[in-house]
């Protein structure tokens, strides 16, 4: 990574909770206008036929807005959710959009017929290693040998720790949203994140400076993705 990782702040578990939930009730930025952009935001670094796994949380939500963009850039080969009836809230509503579309989610994964794998199975919430049938779909991505997108993070990975639990997903690219996570810079977390890209999502400044994180005004002056 580039010194420029050093320079940006980074964020934990628990403060990446509080900035949501901050910028909503302060700011009147919804959850789901954020899970909007990350997803536009995750889609544009697909430029093949993709396939997007979801897990039951905001992260597998992340991932569904990402895939409703590429059904509609001609770029999606499916959508496979490791449990769609865990999905509540705004990743739910994310589900309803693309049934709209007419796009099937299925519980199985398949990747055949695809270039790259768009991992949205697991985000920041993560305390232990994936188990049961979260576990089996990682290992199944890591045995494909197709290019692996990661939001946010690659599932398995600690956010805060940067431990690779066992399995976790080893990403070709990783788009942390609004700014780093603190574990993609710790311990395993260069090994598996690979190439690491910065993508703005709409997080006011505002909210960060509110929870005593300082970040420069000029972060996305000239690009909305910055690599690190």
């Amino acid at each position: 990574m580039s010194s420029s990782a050093h320079k940006l702040p980074t964020l934990n578990s628990r403060q990446v909770g509080a900035a949501d939930a901050l910028a909503g009730s302060r700011f009147g930025i919804p959850i789901d206008w954020l899970m909007e952009a990350a997803g536009w935001q995750v889609a544009r670094f697909c430029d093949g036929r993709t396939t997007v796994v979801c897990g039951p949380g905001n992260n597998g939500g992340d991932g569904l807005a990402a895939a409703r963009h590429l059904h509609r850039w001609g770029r999606l080969a499916r959508v496979c959710c490791v449990d769609v009836a865990r999905l509540h809230d705004a990743p739910a509503r994310q589900l309803a959009a693309l049934h709209a579309l007419g796009v099937k989610v299925e519980s199985n994964i398949e990747l055949g017929g695809s270039q790259i794998v768009l991992d949205a199975l697991l985000g920041t919430g993560i305390s232990r290693a994936p188990d049961g049938k979260l576990a089996s779909w990682i290992e199944a991505i890591n045995s494909s040998e197709q290019r692996v997108v990661a939001v946010d993070l690659p599932s398995g990975l600690d956010a805060d720790s940067g431990r690779a639990y066992a399995p976790c997903l080893r990403a070709t690219t990783t788009v942390t949203l609004g700014l780093p996570k603190t574990g993609l810079l710790d311990q395993d977390g260069p090994r598996v994140a690979g190439e690491v890209w910065v993508a703005d999502i709409g997080m006011p400044f505002e909210v960060y400076l509110a929870m005593g994180i300082e970040v420069s005004p000029g972060l996305f002056l000239t690009s909305d993705r910055v690599r690190l």
